[in-house]
């Protein structure tokens, strides 16, 4: 778990570096070149598709125990249990003060690394009190038996803004870094001075302890992150976040660095902007770029292990708009060498939220359509 001078030390490193000098250590990579093709490779295994939950609504991220029950949640409140067995149930929990609105509600979800002995796990979600509405992440502990989720810290952290009026850009995506910290990643509120403000927690991707509860921002000028994806055996963290008309965006996380988006238009929020505005000192361009023709990209994760065959190593990345999944092969530094679209996924199952590989090494995924029409579903290689 990351100390609480470590934590300090980043927060201090971003104020240090929100305004940098020329040559402040944020020096942007070169751009990545256009990577064509949209055809999976020749090595490709064939993937064999089943649900494993349905009649869900707005199904937003599911996580997997290491006894291998899934949890799956649901933007307007609620928790669903698939056990080993394959038996659904419901999780008995209070979403009494849930602000769900829009983009907002139910969101990201992440199990405790010391899941196995202390049954904990944290949910990223609106609140709502006599004070107004706002963003936290709560720590619960789960029943044994799956039936019940009781909150034990609430909230673990409070105070994430958020956009009382409609919802929008709400984030909210959790991750727990290599070494045991809880990344948070967060909207813009469609605010446009938030990105860019270093004591704001919008627009961000944060860095807590999640036994204190400390927290600090980690990166900023970020729009709406949606997804944030640590690489097995290297600790690099990659975030996913939505752009406006142009330019959806996976990037590579530094602390501390820049990631570009500034669509503070005097006051009002000026989406004509590019998402990485070269014209900040510092600013870090993306890895990927969808551009002008965006497909809204979401949850991602990195399918690791042999049976996954030429797909081994790939940074995968659910589509919402698009309609599929979308992969990506990197390099060791990061950089971009080859993406395609996952064919049995193409437009089979509507808008993908979340896609997780579980402990059992298969690929889980969240859809997200509405109309208590969603599924979780379970993707092998044949």
């Amino acid at each position: 778990m990351r100390t609480r001078a470590g934590l300090i030390a980043a927060a201090l490193l971003l104020t240090a570096c929100s305004d940098p000098e020329p040559d402040g250590g944020l020096r942007p990579a070169p751009p990545q070149s256009s990577v064509p093709g949209s055809s999976s490779p020749a090595v490709a295994p064939a993937l064999d598709v089943v649900v494993v939950a349905e009649d869900l609504d707005h199904a937003w991220d599911v996580v997997q125990a290491p006894d291998g029950t899934l949890l799956v949640d649901e933007r307007s409140g609620g928790l669903t249990a698939v056990l080993p067995d394959g038996a659904v149930r419901e999780v008995r929990a209070d979403f009494g003060d849930l602000f769900a609105d829009g983009e907002t509600g139910l969101m990201g979800l992440a199990l405790d690394p010391d899941f196995a002995g202390n049954r904990r796990f944290y949910s990223c979600q609106g609140v709502q009190d006599g004070a107004g509405a706002s963003i936290a992440v709560i720590a619960w502990t789960m029943a044994a038996d799956w039936s019940t989720a009781d909150r034990v810290a609430d909230p673990l952290i409070g105070g994430i803004p958020v956009n009382e009026r409609s919802g929008r850009h709400g984030g909210c995506r959790l991750r727990f870094d290599a070494e045991g910290a809880l990344l948070i990643g967060t909207g813009d509120n469609a605010v446009g001075t938030n990105p860019q403000d270093p004591q704001s927690w919008a627009g961000k991707v944060l860095l807590a302890d999640a036994a204190t509860g400390e927290v600090a921002v980690w990166t900023l000028g970020h729009r709406n992150v949606q997804g944030l994806a640590v690489r097995p055996g290297s600790g690099q963290v990659f975030s996913v976040e939505h752009g406006p008309d142009r330019d959806d965006e996976v990037n590579l996380l530094r602390e501390g660095a820049n990631y570009g988006w500034d669509p503070d238009g005097n006051g009002s929020y000026d989406e004509s902007v590019p998402m990485t505005d070269a014209d900040i000192a510092g600013a870090v361009p993306a890895v990927w770029s969808s551009g002008d023709s965006t497909i809204a990209v979401s949850g991602a994760t990195f399918l690791d292990g042999d049976e996954w065959g030429g797909y081994d190593g790939l940074l995968v990345v659910g589509v919402l708009k698009g309609q599929g999944v979308l992969a990506l092969r990197l390099d060791e530094a990061g950089a971009l060498q080859e993406e395609f679209r996952l064919p049995e996924l193409e437009g089979a199952y509507g808008r993908i939220r979340s896609v997780l590989q579980g402990v059992d090494g298969a690929l889980y995924l969240t859809t997200d359509n509405g109309g208590n029409a969603d599924r979780l579903l379970k993707v092998t290689p044949r």
